[in-house]
Formats: C-alpha cells, structure tokens, sequence
C-alpha cells in the first residue's frame, strides 16, 4: 500500500497484486466510466479476471487455486478501486464469499466445488439481507427445509448484488422452520437448481457497476450444500473481517485516485507559476497526511486479521469485532473526507464531468461506502459489545 502517485507505485511485489493491477490499467480503467453511465456489470473487468485465473485467488494451493492472502488480495482491490470502484467491489464481494467457502466449507462436495470454482473460474455472489429483518444479517425470516438428504428454500432479498451474473449465491436461512431467527446457516445454491425473479431496479447514485436489485430467490439442492459451521461462527471468524478488509481496501483505492489526481493539479499550477508555492499545496499536503492514516490503518488492520488467522479465540474476541467494524466506519468516512478535501483543491476542475481532473464519479463511489451496511447499525453493534469488553 504506497502513497498516491501513478499507477506505477502500486505495490506490485506479488504475482496476484502484479496481475490484478494491470487489469485495473488495461481494462477496468478504460471500461469505467460506460460501467457508471450505464449502469451495467463490468462483465470485461470479470471475463479478464477470470481469463488469468484470479477469480480464484483465495483458493488454497491444495485445491489448484493461488492460494494468496487476503494482503495480496487487498492490494489488488486498491489498483481496482482507482481505475473503477463498481468493478472492485464486486470483486472485493465475490472474494469475501470464496474465503467463507474455504474456511468453512469443510465436506468432500464443497472441497470439490472449490476445485470447479479453479476451473471455471466462478463468480460467487452473496444473500444475506432480507425483506423483514430490518437490514439486520444476523437473523433471517427464510427457513431451510431438510428432507431425504436434500435442502429447498425461498427468501426475498432486497439487495443481491450482480445476482444476474453470479455463478452461485451464498445464502443464508434459518437452519429449520422451528429454529429462532438468530439460528442461522449458509448454503451454496447453484443454477440449474437455483431461481432468481428480479423486483426492482437498481439505479443509484454509485457503485452502478454493482447493480445490486432485489430478488425472490428460490433454491433446492443436495444437503452438503449447507456449509459445515453456524453461520454465527462463519459471520464472526470470516464473512465480517474480511467483507471489511476488502472493502476498506477499494475504499482506500478510491481515496488513492483522489489524491493522486489533486496532486498532479497542484504541480500543473506550480509549473503554470514558476518560483510559486500554489496556496492550495498546504491542503494537498494536509490530505496525503490524513492519506496515510487511511494506508496505515487498512494495513494494520490486515495484519491483525493475518495474525490472528487460526487462533478461534483470537477472531471471536470482542476486541477483535470491534477493531474490525471500526476499520469499516473509519475506512467509509476517510474516503468522502479525503474526496471532498481533494475536490477543494481542484476547485471547478473536478466538479465539471469534462475536465482531467473530474471527481463527481469519486465522490458518488465514496458516499455509498457508509450507506452498504449502514454505519449507525455498526457502531450500535459495536456500542453493545463494549459494554461488556473487558480490554485486551
């Protein structure tokens, strides 16, 4: 994770980082601004992905995967994030559900999907919201119905984001018709088992590449579908840290593109003013500081996560949840602060849609990033586990 410059200065020291840079250049980039105008899957960012293998980067070296780790993986995400937000989130949601198959998809039939997923390369999309739960992901209205060794369920989500696209849908339900809400599992439902009815439209203000529409999704399939862990465990030690890890790190890739895009403002006017320090070089100055903070921050909180990998007591503490949904607060407010400061700096430069330094692509990415998965159900979480955290 580098200090804002060129596309040259992200951190290529890995192979998976190195290829998924350049498809940021040579794809994502020159695909961006069509993915947001139309609102369209950035299918070319994926079919490039998938024609280098990356779709399956998480996937342990055992399974004929890369094996890389969520830090390679994140610092794809920010060279995605700079050229087109839409297409890095999608990838940052897909990879978010292939860690949850590794780690927790532990039965013959899902280690031998993880195998297919190498060889076809498939996108995994998420099912975790749902009409009735008051956004809540910890608790669901849709039951699985177990009978003869094969599961069927049907749930209403208002958000699947590029369900129309996804190989498979990461599902959650309530284990059995009689359990609490709170009882949850996760289930692999693929086609041509699995049925997707769209209810609605997605036009939103950012993140148009993602296009996350509601669907009443109905699915059956054999039993081993069902991964092997709670759900409660699988949201803990997984789908949580690493959804706000890679999340963070597109977030990071937004504010990175900002910055960079201001600093090359004020060297153009330094050029246009020999001998002149412009005035606007002590803002650009304060944001690659708060910059930093932004770099630091993901990359510490990786390296907590990768360190505490493997110790189930370590990533089911409350001070490990905690530390992880404060990067997420802080990550999505840091990039609108950051995106704002350097919209300053430019000045009519980047308000205007025809100028190099245009913003408003920027700053409409960025105020999505507090809105998916809302920033006040987080520090409520998080203000109900500090009242009985003890400290580290």
């Amino acid at each position: 994770m580098t200090a804002p410059d060129d596309t040259s200065d992200v951190d290529r020291s890995t192979d998976v980082g190195l290829r998924m840079a350049s498809i940021a250049d040579k794809v994502a980039g020159p695909a961006a601004a069509d993915v947001d105008e139309q609102a369209r899957f950035p299918m070319e960012t994926i079919d490039a992905l998938r024609a280098e293998g990356l779709l399956a980067a998480l996937v342990p070296t055992e399974f004929g995967g890369p094996g890389a780790t969520i830090a390679e993986v994140s610092q794809g995400l920010i060279a995605l994030g700079r050229r087109c937000a839409s297409s890095a989130m999608v990838v940052a949601m897909h990879h978010s559900q292939v860690a949850c198959l590794v780690r927790h998809g532990h039965n013959e039939v899902l280690r031998g999907y993880l195998r297919e997923l190498v060889e076809h390369q498939y996108l995994l999309a998420s099912a975790t919201t749902e009409v009735g739960t008051g956004g809540d992901v910890r608790s669901s209205v849709c039951a699985l119905d177990l009978s003869d060794g094969r599961f069927s369920l049907e749930k209403e989500a208002p958000v699947i984001s590029y369900g129309l696209e996804a190989d498979a849908v990461m599902v959650t339900a309530r284990r059995t018709a009689d359990s609490p809400a709170s009882d949850q599992v996760l289930v692999l439902c693929r086609p041509p088992e699995l049925e997707l009815d769209q209810i609605g439209e997605w036009n939103a203000l950012g993140f148009r590449g993602t296009c996350s529409t509601g669907f009443v999704l109905r699915a059956t399939g054999d039993a081993s579908a069902v991964l092997d862990d709670p759900y409660s465990d699988i949201s803990t030690r997984t789908m949580l840290p690493v959804a706000h890890l890679l999340w963070s790190s597109v977030w990071l890739g937004i504010a990175t593109d900002a910055v960079d895009l201001a600093r090359k403002f004020v060297q153009a006017e330094a050029r246009r003013r020999p001998g002149m320090t412009p005035t606007a070089a002590l803002r650009l100055a304060d944001v690659t500081a708060v910059h930093q903070q932004f770099v630091d921050s993901v990359r510490s909180s990786i390296a907590r996560f990768e360190e505490a990998d493997g110790d189930i007591d370590r990533l089911t503490s409350i001070g490990f949840a905690v530390a992880m949904n404060s990067l997420k607060v802080t990550a999505s407010n840091l990039v609108v602060d950051i995106v704002r400061e350097c919209m300053l700096i430019c000045g009519l430069a980047s308000y205007r849609l025809d100028s190099p330094y245009s913003m408003g692509r920027h700053l409409r990415d960025a105020m999505g990033a507090s809105l998916m998965v809302n920033n006040d159900r987080i520090m409520t979480n998080n203000g109900q586990l500090l009242l009985v955290h003890r400290g580290e």
